[in-house]
Parts: C-alpha cells; sequence; structure tokens
C-alpha cells in the first residue's frame, strides 16, 4: 500500500512537470500578451511571489510540501469511496447532489495540493484547500460541537492553506521562476515601438568648437 502510494505521488508529480513544460513552450506564441499582462500587475506580483527572503522563501516551500503531501491523502480517500463520503459527510450538511460535492471536495483537494506542492497558481491550489477544509470544520462543528480532538487537525491545514493564500508560495516555487521570466523580458519584446536608437545616427556630423587664439 505505502509503496503504491509512493508512485502514485511521483508519476503525478512528473506529470505536472510535463504539463507545465509542455506550457512553456507554447509561451513564445503568446509572449508578448503575457508579458503586457504581468507588467501591469508587475507591482502585485513581485509582492506576492517575489519579495519573501531566501530563508522566508524556505520555509514557504516546508509549509508548502507538509501541507500538500498530508491532503493528498485526503483526496485519494474521497476519490476511492466519493459514496461512502458523501453518505457519512455530506448528506449530514444536507446539501442537494451529495455525490457531486464528494467528487468536488476529493478533485478540489487532490488538483489543490499538487498546485500548493508545485507552487504553480497557487493562489487556486490553496483557495481550493482553504474552501475544502472551511466546510469540513463547519462539519464538525455541527456534528461534534468545538471537540479539540476532532477540530485540530482540521485547524491545522486550514490555517496552514490559508497562510499560503495570504502570503504566497516563496521564491522556491514554480510561480517565481514563471514571474521571474516574464518580468526579465526586455521591454521593446513587449513594446516593439519603444525608442530605438536610429541607424542613421551614427552618421550625424558632430559640432566641434574651435576658439580663435588672441
Amino acid at each position: 500500500m505505502a509503496t503504491s502510494i509512493v508512485l502514485e505521488l511521483c508519476g503525478g508529480f512528473f506529470a505536472a512537470c510535463l504539463a507545465l513544460w509542455f506550457v512553456t513552450q507554447r509561451l513564445p506564441r503568446q509572449q508578448h500578451q503575457w508579458i503586457h499582462a504581468a507588467s501591469r500587475l508587475n507591482p502585485w506580483l513581485t509582492a506576492y511571489v517575489l519579495q519573501p527572503g531566501q530563508l522566508a522563501s524556505l520555509g514557504l516551500l516546508v509549509l508548502r510540501l507538509s501541507v500538500g503531501v498530508m491532503m493528498i491523502h485526503h483526496g485519494q480517500e474521497k476519490l476511492a469511496d466519493p459514496q461512502q463520503f458523501a453518505s457519512t459527510y455530506v448528506a449530514s450538511l444536507h446539501l442537494p447532489f451529495p455525490l457531486f460535492f464528494a467528487y468536488v471536495a476529493g478533485f478540489s483537494e487532490l488538483i489543490g495540493s499538487w498546485l500548493v506542492i508545485l507552487g504553480l497558481l497557487t493562489p487556486l491550489g490553496a483557495m481550493a484547500l482553504v474552501g475544502t477544509m472551511s466546510v469540513a470544520a463547519f462539519q464538525h462543528i455541527l456534528t461534534a460541537g468545538l471537540n479539540i480532538y476532532v477540530l485540530e487537525l482540521v485547524a491545522l491545514y486550514l490555517g496552514g492553506s490559508f497562510a499560503l493564500l495570504l502570503i504566497g508560495p516563496g521564491r522556491y516555487s514554480f510561480d517565481a521562476g514563471l514571474l521571474t521570466g516574464l518580468l526579465n523580458k526586455p521591454s521593446t519584446a513587449a513594446d516593439p515601438t519603444a525608442n530605438t536608437a536610429s541607424p542613421d545616427s551614427a552618421l550625424q556630423p558632430a559640432f566641434i568648437r574651435v576658439d580663435k587664439a588672441s
């Protein structure tokens, strides 16, 4: 069982890296649009992704790995038997279409965990985990009250995911690599009409002032 989980995690990691590589190969075709959008959001993106220092980014990497790897396990459990999860947990919330929401919760945790681990589209992955953990916390309070032994694990996952949503992924992430690559493009690539030196400027005559001797 442990071996199959490790193989599944490794397969998912390499599949995500392959998908990211495929996306980056398509970026040059639309680099003007990407660079223009990144330049408009430059202050916010830089503060959100690149502001943490090396040590803080290392701490965020540890937090992303801790939350993401553990949350994958919960998403796998839900998708392994969605009907059981729908009958046990979703039905207690009196939501319509409990089986549908069971699949939503499972895929949100599975996909959101990989996005958090890779630091790729981190706000979307963190929001997916915050959403599922918020519902889980509400369900536990509704059925068991403020029982610390029931809420402690949910609170840790919810707090970690919410912290990543607010702080960002840090420098050791795919988001930081993509943003750095976009923002380091020369400005002339985004604006072909930018000021450039005329090829004839080097041929302009120079005016030399000659003072007459007294």
